[in-house]
Protein backbone atom coordinates (compact mmCIF):
# COMPACT_ATOMS: atom_id res chain seq x y z
CA UNK A 1 0.00 0.00 0.00
CA UNK A 2 1.16 3.38 -1.25
CA UNK A 3 1.54 5.81 1.05
CA UNK A 4 2.67 9.86 0.89
CA UNK A 5 3.64 11.42 4.02
CA UNK A 6 3.95 14.88 5.04
CA UNK A 7 5.98 16.58 7.68
CA UNK A 8 7.61 19.73 8.61
CA UNK A 9 4.13 21.47 9.58
CA UNK A 10 3.62 23.89 12.87
CA UNK A 11 3.15 27.19 14.63
CA UNK A 12 5.09 29.88 13.21
CA UNK A 13 4.91 33.81 13.68
CA UNK A 14 3.88 35.57 10.64
CA UNK A 15 6.71 36.43 8.51
CA UNK A 16 8.76 33.17 9.41
CA UNK A 17 9.70 30.03 7.22
CA UNK A 18 8.90 27.00 7.24
CA UNK A 19 9.72 23.69 5.26
CA UNK A 20 7.44 20.80 4.22
CA UNK A 21 8.51 17.45 3.12
CA UNK A 22 6.68 14.77 1.53
CA UNK A 23 8.51 11.29 1.37
CA UNK A 24 6.36 7.91 0.05
CA UNK A 25 6.13 4.49 1.53
CA UNK A 26 6.22 1.50 -1.07
CA UNK A 27 6.80 3.78 -4.31
CA UNK A 28 9.50 5.77 -5.41
CA UNK A 29 9.00 9.36 -6.95
CA UNK A 30 10.47 8.10 -10.42
CA UNK A 31 7.28 6.49 -11.10
CA UNK A 32 5.40 9.46 -10.10
CA UNK A 33 4.02 12.07 -13.24
CA UNK A 34 3.26 15.65 -11.01
CA UNK A 35 3.52 16.71 -7.86
CA UNK A 36 1.71 19.25 -5.58
CA UNK A 37 0.80 20.50 -2.47
CA UNK A 38 -2.62 21.54 -1.53
CA UNK A 39 -4.24 23.13 1.63
CA UNK A 40 -7.46 23.51 3.72
CA UNK A 41 -8.06 26.15 6.02
CA UNK A 42 -10.74 25.62 8.36
CA UNK A 43 -14.11 26.38 6.84
CA UNK A 44 -12.65 26.35 3.12
CA UNK A 45 -12.38 24.14 0.43
CA UNK A 46 -8.94 22.55 -0.60
CA UNK A 47 -6.71 24.70 -2.74
CA UNK A 48 -4.08 24.12 -4.90
CA UNK A 49 -0.51 25.87 -3.76
CA UNK A 50 2.34 24.30 -5.67
CA UNK A 51 3.26 21.72 -8.04
CA UNK A 52 5.93 20.53 -9.81
CA UNK A 53 6.56 18.25 -13.07
CA UNK A 54 8.64 14.64 -13.00
CA UNK A 55 11.94 16.37 -13.79
CA UNK A 56 11.29 19.50 -11.47
CA UNK A 57 12.22 21.29 -14.30
CA UNK A 58 8.91 22.68 -14.49
CA UNK A 59 6.86 24.19 -11.26
CA UNK A 60 3.63 26.39 -10.86
CA UNK A 61 2.07 28.05 -8.14
CA UNK A 62 -1.30 29.72 -7.11
CA UNK A 63 -0.58 33.84 -7.15
CA UNK A 64 -0.88 34.53 -3.79
CA UNK A 65 2.71 32.48 -3.10
CA UNK A 66 4.66 33.50 -5.93
CA UNK A 67 7.90 34.62 -4.62
CA UNK A 68 7.63 33.16 -1.56
CA UNK A 69 7.31 29.78 -1.73
CA UNK A 70 9.63 27.26 -3.54
CA UNK A 71 8.69 23.33 -4.43
CA UNK A 72 11.56 20.83 -5.06
CA UNK A 73 11.77 17.25 -5.94
CA UNK A 74 14.53 14.75 -5.80
CA UNK A 75 12.79 11.62 -7.14
CA UNK A 76 15.82 9.19 -6.20
CA UNK A 77 15.65 10.14 -2.54
CA UNK A 78 11.64 9.85 -2.89
CA UNK A 79 10.98 13.60 -1.36
CA UNK A 80 9.26 16.55 -2.20
CA UNK A 81 10.15 20.08 -0.15
CA UNK A 82 7.74 23.26 0.07
CA UNK A 83 10.02 26.32 1.09
CA UNK A 84 7.34 28.70 2.70
CA UNK A 85 9.23 32.09 3.39
CA UNK A 86 7.30 35.26 4.58
CA UNK A 87 4.34 33.27 6.04
CA UNK A 88 1.06 35.21 6.12
CA UNK A 89 -1.76 33.99 8.49
CA UNK A 90 -4.20 34.05 5.54
CA UNK A 91 -1.14 30.96 4.72
CA UNK A 92 -2.53 28.92 7.90
CA UNK A 93 -4.22 25.46 7.11
CA UNK A 94 -3.78 21.59 6.43
CA UNK A 95 -0.86 21.36 3.93
CA UNK A 96 -1.36 18.14 1.95
CA UNK A 97 1.23 16.21 -0.49
CA UNK A 98 0.12 14.83 -3.39
CA UNK A 99 0.82 13.34 -6.67
CA UNK A 100 -0.91 12.20 -9.82
CA UNK A 101 -0.18 8.72 -11.00
CA UNK A 102 -1.46 9.33 -14.60
CA UNK A 103 -0.07 11.90 -17.10
CA UNK A 104 -2.90 14.75 -16.81
CA UNK A 105 -3.63 18.06 -18.02
CA UNK A 106 -0.80 20.40 -18.26
CA UNK A 107 0.39 22.64 -15.32
CA UNK A 108 -2.97 21.24 -13.51
CA UNK A 109 -4.34 22.91 -10.03
CA UNK A 110 -7.28 20.41 -9.79
CA UNK A 111 -7.32 18.31 -7.37
CA UNK A 112 -9.00 15.56 -9.27
CA UNK A 113 -5.67 15.02 -11.16
CA UNK A 114 -3.66 13.65 -8.65
CA UNK A 115 -4.39 10.24 -7.37
CA UNK A 116 -2.39 9.54 -4.11
CA UNK A 117 -2.48 11.83 -1.30
CA UNK A 118 -1.11 12.22 2.43
CA UNK A 119 -2.79 12.75 5.39
CA UNK A 120 -1.57 16.61 5.85
CA UNK A 121 0.63 18.49 7.94
CA UNK A 122 -0.95 21.88 9.89
CA UNK A 123 0.74 24.89 9.16
CA UNK A 124 -0.22 27.60 11.34
CA UNK A 125 1.10 31.35 11.33
CA UNK A 126 0.28 33.56 14.21
CA UNK A 127 0.67 37.48 14.10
Amino acid sequence: HVQLVESGGGLVQAGDSLRLSCTANGRTFDTYYDMAWFRQAPGEEREFVAAIGYTGGTTWFKDSVKGRFIITRANRKSIMALQMNSLFPEDTGVYYCAAATTLGTLETTRDTDFGSWGQGTQVTVYT
